[in-house]
C-alpha cells in the first residue's frame, strides 16, 4: 500500500509560520490546529524569519514582476 505525500500551499504555510511566529499557542497547539507535524512548524517559522528581510530587499524575482500594482 502506497501512501502518497501530502503537500501543503505557500499560502498555507505562510499562515501556519505567521501563527507560530506570534506565540500565541504552543507549536503543540499549533501542529494540532493545522494537522501538521510540529518539527514541520518549525522549520517553516525558521525559514520565515530567515528570509523575511527579502520581502523589504527592494528587489523583484521573476514571480513578482508579473504581478500588477493596485
Amino acid at each position: 500500500m502506497n501512501k502518497k505525500r501530502r503537500s501543503f500551499t505557500d499560502k498555507f504555510k505562510a499562515k501556519v509560520a505567521i501563527d507560530a511566529v506570534k506565540n500565541l499557542k504552543t507549536p503543540s497547539e499549533l501542529a494540532t490546529e493545522h494537522k501538521v507535524h510540529p518539527n514541520q512548524i518549525s522549520k517553516w517559522k525558521k525559514e520565515l524569519l530567515a528570509r523575511a528581510s527579502e520581502i523589504f530587499s527592494g528587489k523583484k524575482n521573476a514571480k513578482n514582476s508579473n504581478r500588477s500594482r493596485g
